[in-house]
C-alpha cells in the first residue's frame, strides 16, 4: 500500500538521512498510514510479526544475486527436440528425469548450441558434468573406473561401458561435435 511521504522534496541529497519524529504531523501521519496497510494485511501484533519474520529469515540462507544463463532455457527446448525427448544413452522418456547437458560447459565459453548438448537422464547428466562417464568422439560411452573406485559402487551405470550412444538426433548438424566430445574427454572425464 502506497501513500505520499509527507514533507519529500524530489532534491534531498543522496546519502543524506531523511527522519520523520512520531511526535510530529509527518511522523504521525506515517505511522497511522502504516498501521491502517499492516491492519488491511491482517498485523495486528507487531511484536509477534516481528518473530515471525525472523523465524521465516532463519528457515533460509543469506540471500545472494545470481547471474542468470541467458539462452539457457532455448537450449534446453532445442536439445530435448532434437533427441526427441528421450536420453542419449537410456532412452527413457519421462521428460521430468530428463536435462540438457552441455558437453563443453557454458561457462568454460561452450555455446548454446544443439550440437553442444546432450540430453540425459538426471543421475547421468551429473556424472556426465562431474567427469565419471564421457562419450567418445565416436559417440562411445565410457563410464570412469573411478566412479567404483570414489564410491565403491556404480553398478547400474557400468553395463553401458563401451556401448554407442542409443539415440541421437536425426539431423548431423544438431549431433555432438566431435571436437566438443574430445575437449570434455580431456578436460573433464576423470580417467
Amino acid at each position: 500500500m502506497w501513500f505520499p511521504a509527507p514533507d519529500w522534496s524530489a532534491s534531498i541529497v543522496r546519502g543524506k538521512a531523511k527522519g520523520y519524529e512520531l511526535d510530529k504531523e509527518a511522523g504521525q501521519f506515517i505511522w497511522k498510514n502504516l498501521q491502517h496497510a499492516w491492519a488491511h494485511q491482517g498485523v495486528f501484533d507487531l511484536d509477534r510479526e516481528a518473530h515471525r519474520v525472523e523465524e521465516e529469515r532463519a528457515r533460509y540462507g543469506k540471500e545472494t544475486t545470481i547471474t542468470p544463463r541467458l539462452g539457457q532455457g532455448a537450449f534446453r527446448v532445442l536439445v530435448t527436440d532434437a533427441y526427441h525427448r528421450a536420453c542419449a544413452i537410456t532412452e527413457e522418456h519421462s521428460l521430468p528425469a530428463l536435462e540438457a547437458a552441455h558437453i563443453k560447459p557454458f561457462n568454460e565459453s561452450g555455446p548454446h548450441a544443439v550440437n553442444n548438448g546432450l540430453l540425459l537422464r538426471s543421475d547421468f547428466h551429473r556424472l556426465f558434468d562431474r567427469g565419471y562417464i564421457t562419450v567418445t568422439p565416436e559417440y562411445r560411452i565410457e563410464i570412469s573406473r573411478r566412479l567404483k573406485d570414489e564410491f565403491a559402487n556404480g553398478r547400474s551405470y557400468y553395463p553401458f561401458h563401451g556401448y554407442s550412444l542409443s539415440h541421437l538426433p536425426e539431423s548431423p548438424n544438431d549431433r555432438p561435435l566431435k571436437e566438443l566430445l574430445s575437449w570434455h574427454n580431456d578436460n573433464i572425464f576423470r580417467a
